[in-house]
């Protein structure tokens, strides 16, 4: 497996079931041939670099539309178990195997000679945490990793790594784009997969104190969660100004009618296509961007 694009990183941001609209863009990616040699993830994101990374449009459609239908896949009886509102140790690691739900191709993930960059929150101190293919020698380490970043605190238990607890890397100090772990491989151009529409912003929490209560035992997590709107607007707006200086390339969805949450598969079905859509219309643009022929 060769790839074409050497000289930027490919950056998927999370976003819960919006990842839908991200997915429609890897099929479109890996249907035109473009093939990056450098791929990060945060949360949601790190799903799509998966699939994107296996090269597998099936499994990219499927993540984010129909596999929100399976009967495991939870729901607030699950939450009340303590298995989360998404049943993430089933989601992520009970169901990649050939023979279950959502198969993944650990082959062809292990063919491509891409690098890749997963970012999850470490609890205990709220620092950032970037996983490499190192980390991830086998699909049961892959999958626990991809759980870790893409869980979110009180929706879903923490991840537990080697005795360490770990949750969503959009808490992190970029606010959710792993453009940061790009620019530590050496990277200085991008393109980012966005989940949010050009002009969104977060808004401060209303109740801090809330925060700090729900997650005495984490005062880290808490204050992360309470930084993550200053630090989302603060990367987005450096990433808005690399687009102005012609060092990035975002893809931002025209619109997105759909929560974090959605499970309605019509929806999210509709949210893929019209990540699909828009991509391909960008394309050319994508493809001039790159250097790549059209």
């Amino acid at each position: 497996m060769n790839n074409n694009v050497t000289d930027t990183a490919l950056v998927f941001e999370g976003g819960g079931m919006r990842g839908a609209f991200s997915s429609g863009v890897v099929t479109t990616l890996l249907e035109a041939g473009i093939h990056a040699d450098w791929v990060g993830g945060i949360s949601a994101g790190t799903t799509c670099l998966a699939n994107y990374v296996s090269r597998d449009t099936a499994r990219s459609e499927r993540s984010f539309t129909d596999f929100a239908a399976e009967p495991e896949f939870g729901d607030w009886r699950t939450w009340l178990q303590g298995k989360g509102v998404f049943n993430a140790e089933w989601i992520y690691e009970r169901t990649s195997a050939p023979d279950q739900a959502l198969p993944f191709d650990w082959e062809r993930f292990q063919a491509n000679p891409a690098g890749v960059a997963i970012g999850a929150l470490r609890c205990s101190d709220g620092e950032m945490v970037y996983w490499g293919r190192e980390d991830m020698v086998a699909l049961p380490m892959l999958m626990k990793r991809v759980r870790a970043s893409s869980t979110m605190p009180a929706l879903m238990p923490f991840t537990t790594i080697d005795g360490v607890e770990y949750c969503d890397g959009a808490l992190g100090p970029t606010g959710g784009f792993a453009y940061d772990a790009a620019r530590a491989a050496g990277y200085t151009r991008f393109v980012v997969v966005m989940t949010r529409t050009r002009g969104y912003r977060k808004q401060n929490a209303r109740m801090p104190a809330a925060y700090r209560s729900v997650f005495r035992r984490y005062p880290a997590v808490a204050e992360a969660l309470l930084a993550r709107p200053t630090n989302y607007n603060r990367s987005l707006d450096e990433l808005l100004a690399l687009e102005e200086a012609g060092q990035a390339f975002l893809i931002f969805p025209d619109e997105m009618p759909i929560r974090n949450s959605e499970r309605d598969v019509t929806k999210l079905r509709a949210v893929y296509d019209a990540g699909r859509l828009q991509s391909q219309r960008q394309l050319p643009q994508l493809v001039d961007f790159l250097g790549l022929k059209g």
